[in-house]
């Protein structure tokens, strides 16, 4: 009777272990995305100030995949606080997703031991 139990220990053991080695790498995968658009919300601050030292009538061009098209100032101007605007809100929900992840792998963790914790409690009853 004794063997069925650890059977079924033994393979949602592995399937928990299964459940954090995948959530563990989606989050490693998060992290690599904020890293991303914080470079990117970097780069869109410092061209942000780089033309708000310019004068309004300055020739402004934007990158439309290799080439660049003549652009209005004011046109670039809410391009990159739109841009920016995108940029946070992802990165608000990639930090939500994140946190999420991390409860979960929390639990998993906390399941583990627990199943650990009922084994060792099981092999001390039988001895």
């Amino acid at each position: 009777m004794a063997k069925p139990v650890d059977l079924e220990l033994k393979k949602a053991f592995v399937e928990l272990q299964a459940k954090m080695v995948e959530t563990s790498k989606k989050i490693q995968v998060i992290d690599s995305q904020i890293i991303v658009l914080n470079r990117i919300l970097q780069h869109v601050d410092i061209t942000q100030r780089e033309i708000s030292t310019m004068p309004p009538d300055t020739k402004t061009y934007e990158s439309v995949g290799r080439m660049f098209l003549l652009t209005d100032f004011e046109e670039v101007k809410a391009n990159l606080k739109n841009r920016e605007s995108q940029v946070k809100t992802r990165t608000k929900e990639l930090e939500n997703n994140k946190q999420y992840l991390e409860k979960n792998l929390k639990e998993s963790e906390d399941n583990i031991r627990e199943m650990v914790q009922q084994r060792k409690e099981q092999s001390e009853i039988k001895s």
